[in-house]
């Protein structure tokens, strides 16, 4: 007889469904369910900036998207020549990487971002609320990729930054504030309490 393996939803997927969306609905004052502002997919991703050339530097950012997201990431490569910059369209090391997470990974991402990493930011006041854009996407910038438990201390030596998007569908930017908020997002409050 074969064991039969239990798979369950990730706490958040599993929250969404069963609360969030109905709080959603009458909050947002919809008529339709499927009206409501749904998280559809994270896209994870890091540029390398000046060390584009750098081979260890473009594997630390590559082990980093990797250990956080548990996906490898892709490369991202110029798509067009900037004389400025020192960037031909093609050619050279990967100008950053990136990863799009979607269902299950999506979500179990989410919530360790928001009960785990957020909270080792040091003198943190929340994320800041005018990063919306105006489909109702939310971009979140980490200056440091030290807060997340998944890196060793040695993985973390060399900082850099990560760029996480929050890509919401129905969403304007009020009702995808309220979906992060019910999902556990801590916002930054406006009046600073004594």
């Amino acid at each position: 007889m074969a064991k039969k393996t239990v798979s369950t939803a990730p706490r958040l997927k599993a929250l969404y469904k069963s609360e969030i969306a109905k709080a959603l609905k009458e909050e947002l004052k919809l008529d339709n369910i499927n009206e409501v502002p749904v998280l559809t997919k994270v896209v994870v991703s890091s540029g390398t900036g000046k060390k584009k050339d750098d081979k260890s530097y473009q594997a630390l950012v590559e082990n980093t998207i990797t250990s956080i997201t548990g996906q490898r990431p892709v490369g991202r490569i110029a798509k067009k020549s900037i004389a400025s910059y020192k960037i031909r369209k093609g050619l050279g090391g990967p100008l950053g990487y990136m990863v799009t997470l979607r269902g299950d990974m999506m979500y179990e991402f989410v919530d360790r971002l928001m009960n785990v990493a957020l909270p080792h930011v040091r003198d943190f006041h929340g994320v800041p609320v005018k990063s919306f854009d105006t489909s109702g996407n939310y971009t979140l910038g980490i200056t440091e990729q030290a807060i997340f438990p998944e890196l060793s201390f040695e993985e973390t030596q060399v900082l850099h930054g990560i760029e996480i998007t929050f890509v919401i569908k129905n969403g304007s930017a009020e009702g995808s504030k309220l979906l992060l908020e019910k999902f556990g997002m801590p916002f930054e409050r406006k009046g600073k309490e004594a």
